[in-house]
């Protein structure tokens, strides 16, 4: 299962995608101001430690750096958002 988060970490909306993917045990996709949530130990103090995929070219516009150092994190580009989607059992979004 994959969730789809578009909204940034101080809205209500984009804590329930979090949530939500965190209870059905399912991987999330970051985008538009959804990739704030790879800032400051986000996801980790919503108890969120499965796979992270953040769009690459919107974590860039809003000028936040790679996480290398997190190895739960994957940058994708669209025509890797595409394929996940389309290998994914169920897609859940936008949040």
């Amino acid at each position: 299962m994959l969730v789809i988060i578009k909204s940034a970490p101080d809205t209500p909306e984009g804590r329930r995608g979090v949530k939500i993917a965190r209870h059905m045990s399912a991987d999330i996709v970051l985008l538009q101001n959804g990739v704030y949530f790879i800032q400051k130990e986000r996801l980790e103090d919503l108890n969120f430690y499965r796979t992270v995929y953040v769009l690459e070219d919107d974590r860039r516009l809003r000028g936040l750096k790679d996480n290398d150092d997190h190895k739960n994190i994957k940058n994708i580009n669209y025509d890797s958002l595409v394929d996940l989607m389309d290998g994914s059992d169920k897609v859940v979004g936008m949040f």
